[in-house]
């Protein structure tokens, strides 16, 4: 039975070679299963620009990568909070689709929106207003104007920000919102919803207007890797290494 496979929050880091391999394991035996991988952001822990490849381990993921794509098995990415400047340069060499955030598909017979999702956590105002600002094409040309060890330092520091503001918020902030998850149902006309960004794998189930939608949350890889696997009979997590 045909298979898309579902993958985020792998947050892949020099400092993490284990996420690396498990990566690369699943790239070569378990992916070519699926006719669609798609990868809703926060790939790597952090992307300066597409001269990230010039390092082994982005080189090696992208490699592997294409040789998914050659086997048959298409590939999509969504920019996620951490990796938002992933380029063309990066797609090109892994033989991959850049999507925007929200997408929507039929999968297999069922209307299907994915997200990366930190753009469902609405409660977090600190984290939207800094979106708003490096999502700016102005800030982007700037940034990646700057010489690369520069990028990286400031990438560095940003990321030890964000690990120190996360333990003076609470749980709920930086969880999604319902309000704006059900917003977000409606607009689409009430599908299932796939996303990750929170780290908190689960599958919920919405009442929006009387309909029923599923929302399942994937798992990220600080721990053992997992992937989401849906055909006709619907959607499972898997987990992995």
């Amino acid at each position: 039975m045909a298979a898309s496979f579902f993958i985020s929050d792998l947050h892949l880091a020099a400092d993490r070679p284990q996420s690396t391999e498990t990566l690369l394991k699943f790239l070569g035996e378990t992916a070519p299963r699926a006719e669609h991988l798609f990868i809703l952001g926060d790939l790597f822990e952090y992307w300066i620009g597409d001269e990230s490849l010039d390092d082994p381990m982005p080189a090696r993921v992208a490699a592997a990568l294409r040789e998914l794509a050659a086997t048959g098995t298409a590939v999509s990415f969504m920019h996620g909070n951490r990796d938002f400047l992933v380029g063309e340069r990066f797609a090109q060499i892994a033989n991959l689709r850049l999507l925007p955030d929200p997408f929507t598909i039929s999968l297999y017979g069922t209307d299907t929106v994915l997200m990366h999702g930190d753009t469902l956590c609405t409660d977090d105002t600190g984290y939207l207003q800094f979106r708003k600002m490096v999502r700016d094409p102005a800030w982007q040309s700037a940034f990646l104007a700057k010489p690369v060890v520069e990028r990286i330092e400031i990438a560095r520091s940003v990321r030890a920000e964000s690990e120190q503001a996360k333990k003076s918020k609470s749980m709920s902030i930086m969880d999604v919102s319902m309000n704006t998850v059900e917003s977000v149902l409606r607009e689409h006309n009430y599908p299932r919803l796939i996303h990750g960004h929170t780290h908190r794998p689960a599958t919920h189930h919405h009442v929006v207007d009387g309909r029923t939608c599923e929302r399942i949350v994937l798992a990220d890889w600080y721990g053992r890797g997992s992937y989401l696997e849906c055909d006709g009979n619907g959607c499972r997590a898997v987990t992995i290494g």
